[in-house]
């Protein structure tokens, strides 16, 4: 590292409201921000701003975004798995503000991210499996609406597939996903083995289920066979990468046998590419449910350690 440089990455106390205990550990992100702060790594850490009305309504209903700030009706203020709460409607503005900031950060500097998630399950009408706002779409969306970029991929390696991402790109010609999954996920639930359900590919949604018990070896080599091949059918202007802790073998959700090294192998390896390829690549953290949440966050540091090596 050459020490002269420093990446922008996205945060604020505000991501966070109080869910009780639950299975999805929202403080996961403030816990990243510390562990980056305490190691000294060359990131400036930045609060963006909460985003906008007329960014979610891009992408989102009226009637869904409704929902959402009123807790009316309560079913679907809660489809994404959440306890609604004023707190809870307030933080998913932030995290959402924080992805817009961090791609036209890393349109700016070639590399930049964001402390949450991408929010990859949510759809236009609803949310669903922890995800409230397509963070992915709502900022690439905002990027193409003030002309700075015109086609864009998403390359999800959330142990889960993108589907809420797939559903909104059905109409979304020049935004393409590349979803490497050990999951499917289907009206909110998730199905373990994808032999027995996967989904195909769409126009612009790829889908590449990765088998039960895939090691190292296995899973980076369908990354390397897979990513350079989607980068030139979507001929980006920007990556959006969703950096999933889930895939991790003590996840209590994941059949795969990936350790830390192998999952900070499959982050040097995007950011790599997209550097030699010259194409801007903002990442979001997604996923990760591990009992031990310093497994999930030693998973999330180590997609920062790889993007501070690879950039700096």
């Amino acid at each position: 590292m050459s020490g002269t440089r420093r990446i922008r990455v996205y945060h604020s106390a505000r991501y966070e409201a109080d869910i009780g205990e639950h299975v999805m550990p929202i403080r996961k992100f403030g816990m990243v921000r510390r562990a980056i702060e305490e190691e000294g790594l060359p990131v400036d850490i930045i609060e963006p701003a909460p985003v906008a009305d007329v960014d979610l309504l891009r992408v989102h209903t009226p009637e869904y975004l409704r929902a959402i700030s009123t807790g009316e009706p309560l079913a679907l203020a809660q489809s994404q798995k959440f306890p609604w709460s004023p707190q809870l409607a307030e933080a998913v503005r932030w995290t959402n503000g924080g992805c817009i900031a961090a791609l036209f950060a890393a349109l700016e500097d070639g590399i930049a991210g964001n402390l949450a998630s991408g929010f990859h399950h949510s759809h236009r009408e609803h949310g669903e499996g922890y995800c409230t706002f397509n963070g992915l779409v709502v900022a690439a969306d905002r990027a193409r609406a003030e002309g700075r970029i015109s086609r864009s991929l998403v390359v999800d390696m959330d142990l889960h597939y993108g589907n809420g991402t797939a559903s909104l790109l059905s109409t979304r010609p020049s935004m393409f996903q590349l979803s490497i999954y050990g999951n499917w996920y289907d009206r909110n639930l998730a199905y373990r083995d994808v032999a027995a359900a996967s989904t195909p590919d769409t126009q612009n949604a790829w889908s590449v289920p990765v088998p039960n018990g895939a090691g190292r070896a296995e899973y980076l080599g369908i990354l390397e066979a897979r990513l350079g091949a989607a980068i030139d059918r979507a001929r980006p202007d920007v990556i959006l990468y969703q950096a999933g802790a889930d895939p991790y073998k003590e996840d209590p959700y994941s059949p795969l046998d990936l350790d830390h090294a192998a999952l900070r192998a499959r982050d040097t390896y995007v950011f790599e590419t997209a550097k030699r390829r010259g194409i801007p690549v903002m990442w979001v953290l997604a996923g990760g449910y591990t009992k031990d949440t310093s497994k999930v966050v030693e998973v999330h540091l180590n997609t920062v350690r790889a993007a501070v090596e690879v950039y700096t």
